[in-house]
């Protein structure tokens, strides 16, 4: 067989996650600890656990409704109501298999061969290749250090074309710990009202922010709820990355698309893990969000006392440490930092950025400690 023949160009061009190859590589290494990987330490909540095990124990195994269990769904209205100001009904949310599978069906329901997605970057690994595999044309936004790597309205207002369809916003961002406040969020919403541009606002950190009262979607801001596509989940908020369960929520005329594309390619969420979601709203999740505080706040006093180069973040579980002053570019630090200290963080090559290393502090203090002090001693040798 011709594979090279057979195979669909876009898939062939679409690059392997970078995160994997350093992740694949430290479980290979004798005595290599990671500090790469965005997966809370913490349990998933007994409530969830017990509640899908006796769901499984009962028999309840059957296809629910291709959108999701109303009574879930019924839920994150009330939620995203309560917390974000957001009005929704039940017909306009769509469970979903994780945040990602609500990303790759906005995409694939908005965006054509031609179409361009402007993409702030760094940002989550999954936005381009989604866009790529459409047909649709990433259009990258660098964000700055100075900026906090937060979008400004200026850049987003360069970035526009008759061309443009949509705009991911992946706030909290996940490398930088970057998070927008109100006032920041109403200067890009001023620009997009001009425009017939969709929004895809990634909020799945939404309830890890450090310093804000709470986040604020962009969606919730006048005449934005219209043209956003909210996703959301429960991944990172409880501990549950395993688990896979996120959703989505829009406007009808933008969520019955999503939900055909759904419904052929998943069908649906397993009922009995839905089941065990129903009663998650009501989880305390304030001791998680204490401990990565306090995480933060300890690896950001260390990496400065080693002279690095770093902003405290705002939010997400994640710090993001410039290396340009080494003289060398993130990927070949992260290389020699894991072959010579046995030590494993991320390059933000994989996120879109440069110079800069992103470390994760969703681990365990023993962990962490190890972590720090086997960069400091190989920074040490620099």
């Amino acid at each position: 067989m011709n594979y090279d023949e057979l195979l669909a160009p876009a898939a062939k061009a679409m690059r392997p996650s970078g995160i994997r190859k350093f992740f694949d590589l430290a479980a290979d290494m004798p005595h290599c600890i990671s500090l790469g990987v965005g997966e809370p330490d913490f349990k998933t909540p007994w409530s969830v656990r017990d509640a899908g095990i006796r769901s499984l124990e009962l028999g309840r195994t059957k296809y629910t409704a291709n959108s999701g269990l109303k009574e879930l769904r019924g839920e994150i209205c009330n939620y995203l109501q309560r917390r974000f100001d957001l009005h929704y009904k039940e017909e306009n949310i769509l469970v979903t298999v994780g945040g990602s599978e609500a990303i790759d069906l906005t995409i694939r329901a908005v965006v054509q061969p031609g179409d361009e997605v402007i993409i702030p970057e760094p940002c989550f690994v999954c936005y381009e290749p989604i866009t790529q595999l459409t047909g649709g044309v990433p259009v990258h936004i660098a964000t700055r250090a100075e900026d906090q790597f937060r979008l400004t309205a200026d850049q987003l207002r360069a970035a526009i074309t008759p061309r443009t369809k949509l705009l991911i916003f992946p706030y909290p961002n996940n490398p930088t710990g970057a998070v927008m406040s109100a006032a920041e969020m109403e200067e890009i919403a001023a620009v997009l009202r001009e425009t017939n541009v969709l929004v895809l606002s990634d909020e799945i950190y939404s309830e890890l922010t450090y310093g804000l009262d709470r986040h604020v979607s962009i969606a919730s801001l006048p005449g934005m709820a219209e043209r956003t596509i909210v996703v959301n989940g429960f991944s990172k908020s409880y501990a549950m990355t395993g688990v896979r369960v996120g959703y989505a929520a829009a406007d009808r005329c933008v969520m019955e698309q999503m939900l055909k594309a759904h419904s052929f390619l998943v069908v649906s969420v397993p009922g009995c893990i839905q089941r065990g979601c129903e009663g998650i709203f009501a989880e305390d999740i304030s001791p998680m969000l204490s401990a990565y505080k306090r995480r933060r706040d300890d690896v950001y006093v260390r990496l400065k006392a080693m002279g690095m180069d770093v902003r405290l973040p705002d939010g997400a579980f994640y710090i993001y440490p410039s290396v340009a002053q080494y003289g060398m570019d993130a990927d070949t630090f992260c290389e020699r930092l894991m072959r010579e200290s046995r030590l494993a963080l991320i390059p933000s090559s994989c996120f879109g950025g440069k110079d800069h290393v992103r470390i994760s502090y969703c681990y365990d203090d023993n962990t962490l400690r190890e972590g720090m002090d086997r960069l400091e001693r190989f920074i040490c040798t620099l």
